[in-house]
């Protein structure tokens, strides 16, 4: 073989390489939620496109990240089972089908813990919290980015009347998500809850199969729950967060740099879906209001107080039922506390 066929043989085999090694990488990103709500994008798809413009844009194009909202790549707990044996790169999940491999993910959900949503949003967010939880995560083969998507605090919608107070509740049908937490929360509270699909919801309602459903307003709206119930209490009982996971054995084929990267890309998304929330709310309560002529109740302190102490013994028994972090120095004064009471020492913290 002749000198200049040797060099560029040679040339070729250096740009083979290093097109290998600057190849470019598409992960794939899933969650249920939808695409709109009323005329805007939805807050959590919002967030996650947020992430991957981010991600691409630092990566210099070396990560794109298509997502997949709709339950397109398989319903939650499908995809949490992908995620962790790596067959998902990515995805957001509900803290109740969390609870199916992490049940302390389930604490999240008891009713009228969390006195605001910006209490919420600090505890949840708290390092000693996200420590935690990455821990229990990280055992199932899936990273925590220490950021969360949202779906909202929920609300009560009912068709007769609006509820404030826990003898309004008594005897109420009301629609609950299949979870162990709502189920027991809404019977403490005199309700009979009852399983049923989202998808039969309205006829459910228009029907009067049941009398009262809790998803945030904004939901309910957008799905037109609005046009056969017109009560509303903005209860805020139930705080809706949705963990961003990773497959462990994707996250560990990313360099330090890139996991930096996607931290930073997911505490953008978590700001980006907060605020599209906020602006989302405003504008849809508004149009059930003064478009849909529904009427929007507000708790007082005492009367949020008087639902609270009907969920004392649900807390009770998810607090025992969920049990102890482990007695490892590296969780410092939690360290043997249970999953509960450190939550509800952050709470009281922030409440401050």
């Amino acid at each position: 073989m002749s000198r200049q066929a040797w060099l560029i043989l040679g040339l070729g085999l250096v740009l083979s390489f290093a097109g290998t090694a600057h190849a470019k990488r598409e992960l794939k990103y899933g969650h249920i939620a939808p695409i709109q709500i009323g005329q805007f994008v939805q807050g959590q798809q919002q967030g996650d496109l947020a992430m991957a413009a981010y991600i691409k844009e630092k990566t210099g194009g070396a990560i794109e990240i298509s997502v997949f909202p709709l339950s397109q790549l398989g319903s939650e707990r499908s995809m949490l089972e992908q995620a962790q044996f790596g067959s998902l790169d990515m995805m957001d999940t509900t803290t109740g089908t969390l609870t199916n491999l992490v049940p302390q993910a389930g604490l999240f959900d008891l009713f009228f813990m969390w006195p605001s949503k910006a209490v919420a949003h600090k505890v949840i967010t708290d390092p000693d919290v996200v420590n935690i939880y990455s821990d229990l995560l990280l055992e199932k083969g899936l990273v925590f980015l220490g950021s969360y998507a949202e779906n909202e605090m929920r609300d009560f919608q009912c068709t007769k009347k609006a509820v404030v107070t826990p003898e309004d509740m008594k005897g109420m049908r009301v629609r609950v998500i299949e979870s162990p937490v709502f189920l027991e929360s809404f019977r403490a509270m005199g309700a009979n809850p009852v399983g049923m699909p989202f998808g039969e919801l309205y006829t459910a309602l228009q029907q009067g199969v049941i009398d009262m459903q809790d998803n945030p307003i904004p939901t309910s709206v957008a799905m037109k729950f609005s046009e056969v119930a017109k009560f509303f209490t903005r209860s805020g009982h139930s705080y809706t967060s949705c963990f961003r996971l990773v497959s462990r054995d994707v996250w560990e084929s990313f360099t330090p740099a890139e996991q930096q990267i996607f931290k930073d890309a997911a505490k953008l998304g978590q700001e980006t879906n907060w605020k599209a929330n906020d602006v989302i709310r405003e504008a849809l309560e508004k149009q059930a209001v003064e478009k849909e002529g529904c009427t929007i109740a507000d708790l007082t302190p005492e009367q949020k107080a008087a639902f609270a102490a009907t969920q004392k013994d649900v807390w009770a028994k998810f607090a025992k039922q969920y049990g102890q972090i482990p007695k490892d120095a590296k969780y410092g004064k939690y360290a043997g506390m249970s999953y509960f009471d450190m939550l509800q020492d952050k709470i009281k913290q922030y409440s401050n």
